[in-house]
């Protein structure tokens, strides 16, 4: 018999497929809930006895303390499968530092990700913008020349994080006519929706090239602060930002200096250093920034299709293949 705790939602709404699925894997499952009061708690016996856990979007965020509260108290735990992508937490180090396995439904949100910041992109290259502050103080103020905005089509975007957001990115940018130049550690492939790859340490020399400039990358040790002032400096007049990875790749403060001085024209940010984004910050009153609660991934589809990642790779576990998106323990 094998042990999986859920949520008490998902139990409800997906338990008996649960079971059925597992049942045709040729696995004996039993899953255990996580009680629907965020006080509650598992009985110890519950609590020896757990090998898997999957935490599904339900539990974030009113359930999250209970939940990982659970899987730090359960010493036979194997594996932990998570909805998000990022693993950046603390609580993930944690969990493969004491040899539990990690994986991730990264991928799951790329397409709803990537449809937002090419909305972005459109808006800020369409000067949507200056429409919107005209319905809001019912003022008649349609663009004249010179103020027209630049053609897209010929512009070029460099795409920093080619992963499955940056390449669904790089692949609707593409066929808006753009040149994309991807930024990514690992070679090119086949099928790689680019036209230029190069590997991060090229980045400082390609931002003289970019009229956009788009984050799909993970917050590393190497990505933390990478946007600083030197990087900004680098980008021609003009250029725009994109930012739908994490708010810490980007010093703010030298963003908002390089936006308010006019240096770069314009920004959709998703994400930002310090969440929520305080109601002071001059990035909400800036004429040429979009703003968005770290919400670029919404989708009624995402729960679906993270449940079918995890059962792929329950079989997977079951089979003893490697899992999809597994994070590997990184040496210290």
């Amino acid at each position: 018999m094998t042990t999986l705790l859920v949520s008490h939602q998902l139990h409800v709404t997906r338990g008996a497929d649960l079971a059925v699925r597992a049942q045709q894997l040729g696995i004996m499952l039993e899953q255990i809930v996580l009680p629907a009061d965020p006080e509650g708690r598992l009985a110890e016996a519950d609590l020896a006895r757990l090998e898997l856990a999957f935490f599904s979007s339900d539990i974030f965020p009113l359930h999250s303390r209970q939940f990982f509260s659970t899987a730090r108290k359960a010493p036979a735990l194997k594996w932990l499968h998570v909805f998000n992508a990022g693993v950046d937490h603390p609580v993930f180090t944690e969990m493969l530092q004491r040899g539990v396995r990690l994986s991730t439904s990264a991928g799951s949100t790329a397409v709803p990700i990537a449809q937002t910041a090419i909305t972005g992109l459109l808006m800020l290259a369409r000067n949507v913008p200056r429409w919107l502050r005209g319905q809001q103080e019912h003022r008649w103020d349609p663009m004249r020349s010179p103020d027209f905005p630049r053609d897209l089509v010929g512009q070029t975007v460099v795409v920093y994080g080619l992963g499955s957001i940056g390449r669904e990115i790089a692949r609707l940018a593409r066929a808006l006519g753009l040149k994309v130049i991807g930024i990514r550690r690992s070679p090119r492939q086949a099928g790689d929706p680019v036209d230029e790859l190069h590997p991060p340490q090229q980045l400082a020399a390609l931002l003289p090239r970019a009229d956009w400039l788009v984050l799909a990358a993970p917050l590393t040790d190497e990505t933390r602060g990478l946007i600083n002032a030197d990087m900004l400096s680098r980008l021609p007049p003009g250029a725009r930002i994109i930012n739908v990875a994490r708010g810490e790749i980007i010093d703010e403060t030298a963003l908002v200096a390089a936006l308010g001085e006019g240096r770069l024209g314009g920004a959709y940010l998703d994400v930002f250093e310090k969440e929520p984004l305080a109601a002071e910050s001059p990035l909400w009153a800036l004429p040429n920034v979009l703003v968005s609660p770290h919400n670029s991934a919404a989708a009624q589809g995402n729960d679906g299709r993270v449940y079918e990642m995890f059962l792929a790779n329950l079989e997977r576990w079951q089979l003893g293949k490697p899992l999809n998106n597994e994070v590997r323990a990184t040496a210290q």
